[in-house]
């Protein structure tokens, strides 16, 4: 027979059992929190499976697609694989010619790159060589090119009198390198946006006479972002090496950058370093781009003509100095987020009123570009598009940040509504305007359309390198911002 304390330990321990019981068969309160939802969508959001989602990242950034530049075989490749998956799943095509919208876009692939520096009092034979990726990376629009001279830093690379602003002024860069940072003197100025940009920062150099122009980034990462120009050979180089080269000014990056940002005046110098930089690249001028689009019309006779459109560039950076740039993060895992939203939108049943697009766009690391040509020529089946929802890098972190138009309402209510059966929104911010480092949902924020941009938390470490693999990719945390957009969209398109 029990005594009373052992009977009080019994029960105890029975309980714990029955807790721990109940714990297990029910491990998340977002589980409990779907069942208060019609059943229908409680049925899509379990479909939502994270392997499966993990899995179609895995697809999209493995090597079969060779890091899927636009315009290369490897894009073309896998924009061939998601039309199809989108037929499989029954998703109407958006042309008559089938998902893929075709767009021009020259490219370029860099085969061979050499960088050394002659430091002052370095002799010829002392040359400090600069390891590829690690030190130093040529821009993927790179010319070819075995270039070698002086080395001149020119602040943000800004030549812009009009605006009272000229970081050339009084120097000579001609058959030269000139180094600069990437930003503008005053960042809340937005005329100096235009000076932002590759294209014209790379233009502005070449007509003043420079070899090529070199940035300081932290580190190197790769580039598609801009036009080859005969010649001319940019590349970037990371502070740690920036740092050799100021050395003899007794300054390093970091406190130079600072200097810039504070006085917002030019503080340009030559310098007595020389670069040797050597390219070898293929150009493809004829190469060509896609964007996959597919379809699902809405259930209501009327509504059905607006449309809401679910969008993450599928595009990376590709195969350069025989290194594969995956792009798990960036952005295979956004676009394996609209793959799994539009898989689970076509079982549903009952649909939304209004319809809905999904769209895979190649070109956003060139400059936005399938997006822009999207929003140029979209297909004569979507009438009006009522709202954007684009996802970029989703899968590495915990959280999901959401940056919106803070117009209208009832967008802002769709994805706090959704994340009250979910609670995946860690941060939300509204979108005040896009500059000239915006994702695919800037080309449509400019036509006035309301968006949407999902983002998780990170940390995405290995942004625009080899490492963004797909061994970074949370599972969880990519089904959950599927289910969060999911329900976002359901709200938003069946009001």
């Amino acid at each position: 027979m029990m005594n009373n304390r052992n009977k009080t330990s019994a029960i105890i321990f029975i309980l714990s059992i029955f807790i721990l019981s109940v714990f297990f068969l029910f491990p998340s309160s977002s589980f409990s929190a779907e069942k208060s939802l019609p059943s229908y969508l409680t049925k899509a959001l379990k479909k939502i499976n994270p392997n499966e989602v993990y899995e179609l990242c895995k697809i999209i950034s493995s090597s079969e697609f060779a890091g899927r530049l636009t315009g290369d075989e490897g894009y073309t490749k896998a924009a061939q694989w998601a039309a199809k998956k989108f037929k499989r799943w029954n998703l109407q095509p958006a042309f008559q010619a089938g998902f893929l919208q075709p767009y021009p876009s020259p490219f370029s692939l860099i085969d061979e790159a050499e960088m050394s520096l002659l430091l002052p009092g370095q002799e010829s034979h002392q040359v400090t060589k600069l390891k590829p990726i690690e030190d130093f990376l040529p821009l993927l629009f790179s010319d070819s090119g075995d270039h070698a001279g002086e080395a001149v830093f020119v602040g943000w690379g800004i030549s812009a009198p009009d605006l009272g602003y000229d970081d050339y002024a009084g120097l000579d860069v001609q058959g030269k390198f000139v180094l600069c940072f990437r930003g503008t003197p005053n960042p809340q100025d937005k005329r100096f946006q235009l000076h932002d940009e590759h294209r014209h920062r790379m233009k502005v150099a070449r007509e003043k006479g420079a070899l090529g122009l070199i940035y300081i980034y932290p580190n190197p990462l790769a580039n598609p972002n801009g036009d080859r120009i005969e010649g001319f050979t940019p590349a970037i180089i990371s502070e740690k090496i920036a740092d050799l080269i100021l050395k003899e000014k007794g300054i390093n990056a970091a406190e130079l950058k600072k200097d810039l940002q504070k006085y917002q005046k030019p503080l340009s110098f030559p310098l007595k370093t020389k670069i040797h930089l050597q390219v070898k690249t293929r150009f493809f001028p004829e190469g060509k781009g896609y964007n996959i689009v597919g379809l699902i019309p809405g259930s209501h006779p009327n509504l059905k003509k607006e449309w809401l459109i679910y969008g993450a560039h599928f595009d990376h950076c590709g195969k350069h100095l025989g290194q594969i740039f995956p792009g798990a993060d960036d952005n295979a895992s956004g676009s394996a987020v609209v793959m799994a939203i539009a898989q689970a939108m076509a079982r549903l049943k009952p649909r939304p009123k209004r319809s809905v697009a999904f769209i895979l766009f190649g070109g956003e690391e060139m400059g936005l570009q399938g997006s822009q040509y999207f929003v140029a020529h979209p297909p004569q089946k979507i009438e009006t598009m009522e709202a954007m929802f684009n996802f970029d890098m989703v899968g590495e972190g915990d959280g999901a940040i959401v940056i919106h138009s803070p117009q209208p309402e009832e967008l802002v209510h769709s994805f706090q509504k959704a994340d009250e059966y979910l609670s995946l929104i860690i941060r939300t911010a509204p979108i005040r305007g896009v500059g000239v480092r915006g994702s695919d949902y800037a080309s449509f924020f400019q036509k006035g359309i309301p968006c949407i941009n999902f983002i998780s938390n990170g940390p995405h470490l290995h942004y625009h390198l080899p490492g963004d693999t797909i061994y970074r990719i949370n599972p969880d945390m990519l089904a959950a911002m599927a289910k969060l957009a999911f329900l976002t969209g359901y709200f938003w398109a069946n009001r």
